[in-house]
């Protein structure tokens, strides 16, 4: 019997002891690899564009002979402003893609030896870059699953039966209940984005795309406006999972990801960033099939090839 790929050696092509056996001098050489990779590693100005430049002994900058302008490798980027060291930042960037149902806050700034505000922001902004991958603006094509699950606004019921109230109710809701709208391409791309209303997944659609692809849906009564445009099959779940090829199954595989990662190890999300975590899960969807050093290096690149974050960039002193 074949070796599934995910249990086999060749999965497993980084691991933490190895970052840490090579150093911080190792970890430093791979982001500089990462940014600069047209150059193998050799430091380009990011205000004029010039190769020529020289590295200043007394600290790890860089400053060019042209413009003058120093800078670092993490300039201009996600970890712009950075105090963490590389050798940390790779682990945690290792421990982040090993993690395939997501990684706690707590356990992070445990594992890293940092605050949790620290592991918090660290692991939003590997979010944000990990988003970078999958909203791209590009639209969909193929055979196309699309489905929507809710998250969130859970109410606990009152301790005696007589105070418990009618939770399915609008007036008894919290407000936070959301839905992640998922479109896939089947042997292809995820795409997932937060709403109020799975109903919303009409509109999203017909965004997002091709009109030469084909559609898969649920039997939902909204899905019934994508058959104007689309050749859509539609399959009952109340009747059967899947229909002669018929199914939303790998659209169900990343909810099922989702959930897991949301209940089993956030335990609570709050709506402002489910697009976050819906994003992540949708990387870690995209990319199950690769090696956990070519997802670690990818996320690196990523991260590099991303801008200060405007969101998560002095996230504790705003709401300080």
């Amino acid at each position: 019997m074949a070796q599934h790929f995910l249990l086999s050696a060749a999965a497993r092509t980084l691991s933490l002891r190895t970052i840490y056996k090579d150093g911080e001098d190792a970890a430093y050489a791979t982001f500089c690899k990462m940014r600069w990779a047209e150059t193998d590693g050799e430091a380009v100005c990011p205000q004029c564009g010039s190769w020529k430049t020289y590295t200043i002994a007394t600290r790890r900058k860089f400053k060019c002979a042209g413009c003058h302008h120093q800078f670092s490798v993490t300039s201009g980027t996600i970890f712009a402003s950075r105090k963490m060291a590389f050798v940390d930042l790779l682990a945690a960037i290792c421990i982040t893609v090993n993690a395939s149902k997501g990684v706690s806050m707590i356990q992070l700034s445990r594992d890293l030896d940092c605050q949790y505000k620290t592991a918090f922001v660290l692991a939003h902004k590997l979010r944000e870059a990990m988003a970078s991958e999958i909203q791209t603006g590009e639209v969909l094509d193929g055979h196309i699953e699309i489905d929507g699950a809710y998250f969130g606004g859970h109410i606990r019921p009152e301790n005696r039966k007589e105070d418990r109230v009618d939770r399915r109710l609008k007036q008894h809701q919290t407000g936070k209940r959301r839905v992640v709208v998922v479109m896939r391409e089947r042997h292809g791309r995820t795409l997932p984005i937060v709403t109020m209303a799975e109903a919303d997944g009409v509109a999203l659609v017909n965004q997002n795309v091709s009109r030469m692809a084909t559609l898969s849906a649920d039997e939902a009564s909204h899905w019934d406006m994508l058959h104007a445009g689309w050749s859509v099959d539609r399959v009952n779940h109340s009747e059967v999972y899947s229909d002669h090829g018929k199914h939303t199954n790998w659209a169900e595989s990343y909810f099922s990801r989702l959930r897991r990662m949301v209940e089993g190890q956030h335990h609570h999300v709050s709506p402002k960033y489910l697009h976050q975590y819906a994003n992540q899960a949708a990387w870690l969807e995209d990319n199950r099939r690769k090696d956990n050093g070519s997802m670690a290096y990818g996320l690196v690149q990523n991260a590099m090839g991303s801008p200060v974050s405007r969101n998560w960039k002095g996230y504790w002193q705003r709401a300080a």
